[in-house]
């Protein structure tokens, strides 16, 4: 590395504070109470519970969602025998690793001892701690026995990544190479570059996917592995060749495959002539690879190369497995990772490669989305669908294998649980989702070409919440579709909807909306230019002349223009005095509402309790209760300023309208989430718990305050949701991403079918 990123490393690894990592309590510690539940004398009755059954561990303390990540500092990265203590920090990245990929807490734990049989010793004894072990950048042959010795003695998960994370990658690498290239597992040749752990471990998995081992030679540093060799290492007998080949180069000629885990350089560009057409080279090498990408495709541009790094198409990178590995076995008390679980996670890899990519992997690739084929035979480690595909294959391979303690019984709601690890707008939008999916109502979505709404819409094809119908020039969108590799059958799938080339429909909307605006100033010429022109304005229609069920806009411009052009199209709700603007932020601590982010500069007391009414409302449609705060620079009547006054207004009709609704107010922010400040400023506030409606003063206080939230919380937006309006309609921001719109979408899918209902 250079001399700026090493100074940037030691940077982030020191401050704030040093380190990656910290421990957090998930339960309350604020009053006596609190410590007595949590230490003496409450803790006794968990640890007679354990002691009764020791299953018991698993729901009582933290062990079902702990692994412990431990290395004795052998053979850490490219560093080599660094000892345990310089092991530390890459310890501590991939417990950073295991929470974000997958949510699960680890210790990382540095044994600072090379025997052997002491380290499984010291490992074996600490299986009251976790939940499994990864064993981490221990060296090889030792690692071998290591791992078998440990999984023979312990009733929890063991899985040296090193070994295995590599090669459940490569396996996933080479099926879908097999497929883009034509070729057939049992019949490639394969040569390996390097024969230590990963090596070993990736020839196993291939062998496990048909691979012949007639067909799979592999050399170290000394050479070919063939029998008989001299001092041969006992791990290697099983795999050594009959053959006269001793060099690297005699036995490439015609391999399908060349899989480096070896050093840099070492394939030479002169000898790429040798291998069979359409090689796989996987140069994994780490950070210079057994030769670069760009010097095997100047010599071979039929390969498809694949290396460590993330610089490069094809990254063949742990993080794709391990987490979820984890994850899927946890979630099933396993008492041992088996091959089969391992095979299920190659499968369940290389299928998600062969579905069109996210956005957020689009985004990893320079907003270019990656199709499946030789660029891009493997997904991408921030895939946020690796989660909902690997780990329950995992989870099921468990069971079937018969190690799993907690057998999982309806794997789809297991799938909407495992959404809060990757998409934690999923658990918010469930119920949502299920009613929508119920009516599959039509959503037109106005910016019909572009490429957030366009993946936005595969998804809600994929999930089956409405039949989209896209508004634009048609060749355009078609066009688009097949750039993005998206599997959009116009048609089949989706609605293209070109009003251009739709005469008669373009000019029924054409009159509606004269008789809407005619008379606010807009004369014909000007409405046909807005229907053309303002894709707001087109969808808007559609909607109201019953061409479709909901109107997804924005996502580009100005969010206040498209608003001012939806406004005079679609009419207000019977009985509402204004529109207003409620968004979702979900937070690792749950979900808050903010209202009015949007629409009301300064909304007066009516309009504030309208807005929390209708606030609560939609909130209901969401499976969750409404716990509403009304937010203010005064607490309790600590002030009588205009804005105070306002929101003490506000209260009394909205107790008025609905006195069944917990709100409470005028308070402050940090009153409405922390119910111990609450209650020292009003014992008998008629607010319990956290709330999860906050109503703001004006559009000053709201908006400021969710973008602080969100830019500090790591917050999943859904919204802004649109209140008061007669028909479902949304408008994206511009921020908005494919998620977001999905979101909106499935929002206005509910609410069209509630309308249906209604």
């Amino acid at each position: 590395m250079d001399d700026d990123l090493r100074k940037a490393a030691l940077e982030y690894h020191r401050f704030p504070r040093p380190g990656k990592l910290a421990i957090v309590a998930t339960k309350r510690m604020e009053t006596s109470r609190d410590l007595s539940l949590a230490y003496s004398p409450g803790v006794a009755a968990a640890c007679e519970a354990i002691v009764a059954d020791e299953d018991a561990s698993f729901d009582l303390t933290s062990r079902a969602n702990l692994v412990g990540v431990i290395t004795n500092g052998t053979a850490v990265l490219g560093l080599g025998n660094i000892g345990a203590l310089a092991g530390k920090p890459v310890m501590e990245g991939k417990s950073v690793l295991f929470k974000k990929f997958a949510g699960i807490d680890s210790f990382d734990i540095e044994i600072n001892e090379q025997d052997p049989d002491k380290f499984i010793e010291t490992v074996a004894r600490l299986e009251p701690s976790f939940g499994g072990i990864n064993l981490e950048d221990i060296k090889a042959p030792e690692c071998f026995r290591i791992e078998q010795v440990l999984r023979e003695r312990m009733k929890i998960p063991v899985f040296h990544d090193d070994q295995h994370g590599t090669a459940i990658i490569v396996g996933a690498a080479v099926l879908n190479t097999m497929l883009v290239q034509g070729k057939k597992i049992e019949e490639i040749k394969i040569v390996t570059s390097g024969a230590g752990a990963a090596a070993l471990s990736c020839v196993r998995i291939l062998r496990a996917l048909g691979a012949s081992p007639e067909n799979i030679t592999m050399t170290d540093k000394e050479g070919v592995v063939y029998k008989g060799r001299p001092n041969l290492d006992p791990t290697l007998l099983d795999v050594a060749r009959e053959t006269d080949a001793r060099t690297l180069p005699e036995v490439l000629p015609g391999a399908d495959i060349f899989l480096g885990l070896s050093a840099p350089r070492v394939l030479k560009e002169e000898w790429l002539e040798l291998l069979a057409p359409n090689p796989l080279i996987l140069a994994l090498a780490n950070p210079e690879p057994e030769i670069m990408p760009d010097v095997a495709r100047r010599a071979r541009p039929d390969a498809i190369v694949a290396t460590g790094r993330s610089d490069f198409p094809n990254q063949v990178n742990n993080v794709l497995c391990f987490p979820f590995i984890f994850r899927g076995a946890l979630d099933v008390r396993a008492t041992a990772i088996t091959e089969s679980m391992k095979l299920a996670a190659v499968q369940a890899i290389a299928g998600l490669a062969r579905v069109e990519a996210s956005e957020t992997v689009a985004a990893a690739y320079g907003g270019h989305a990656p199709m499946f084929g030789p660029e891009y035979i493997i997904p991408k480690p921030f895939d946020p669908r690796l989660m909902l595909h690997v780990a329950p294959a995992v989870a099921k391979a468990a069971m079937e294998a018969g190690v799993a303690r907690k057998p999982i019984a309806d794997f789809e709601a297991y799938k909407h649980e495992l959404e809060r690890f990757g998409v934690r707008s999923g658990q918010l939008l469930r119920p949502v989702i299920e009613v929508a999916r119920k009516a599959r109502p039509r959503i037109v979505y106005a910016e019909g070409d572009d490429e957030r709404t366009l993946r936005a819409v595969q998804g809600v094809v994929d999930e089956r919440l409405a039949r989209p119908i896209l508004l634009g020039r048609a060749d355009a969108i078609v066009n688009r579709i097949r750039l993005l590799g998206l599997r959009l059958q116009p048609g089949r799938d989706v609605d293209i909807l070109d009003l251009e080339r739709e005469p008669e429909l373009f000019k029924t909307v054409l009159n509606a909306y004269s008789a809407k605006v005619g008379r606010r100033g807009t004369p014909p010429d000007t409405a046909i230019r807005h229907i053309r022109k303002r894709p707001t304005v087109a969808a808007g229609m559609l909607l109201c002349t019953g061409h479709a069920d909901a109107a997804v806009c924005g996502g580009v411009g100005d969010w206040w223009r498209q608003f001012q052009y939806a406004l005079p199209i679609i009419p207000r709700r019977s009985g509402s005095g204004r529109v207003y603007a409620m968004t979702a932020l979900i937070l690792q601590a749950g979900v808050l509402f903010f209202c009015d982010t949007h629409v009301n500069m300064d909304p007066t007391a009516v309009e504030i309790a309208e807005m929390t009414l209708m606030a609560a409302e939609t909130v209901r449609h969401f499976g969750i209760t409404p716990k509403v705060a009304l937010l203010s620079h005064s607490n309790f009547g600590a002030s009588n300023s205009p804005s105070a006054k306002k929101m003490r207004h506000a209260l009394g009709l909205i107790h008025s309208h609905d006195p069944d609704l917990e709100v409470d107010g005028e308070m402050h922010a940090d009153a409405a989430l922390v119910e111990q400040i609450r209650r020292q400023a009003l014992p008998d506030s008629t607010l319990h718990g956290v709330a999860n409606v906050l109503i703001f003063p004006n559009i000053d206080s709201a908006n400021i305050a969710f973008n602080l939230v969100k830019a500090t919380g790591e917050g999943v937006t859904v919204g802004p949701i649109l209140l008061g309006l007669a028909k479902p309609m949304h408008i994206a921001v511009p921020s908005a991403t494919a998620r977001g719109i999905i979101n909106l979408s499935a929002v206005a899918a509910m609410e069209a079918a509630l309308a249906a209902q209604r």
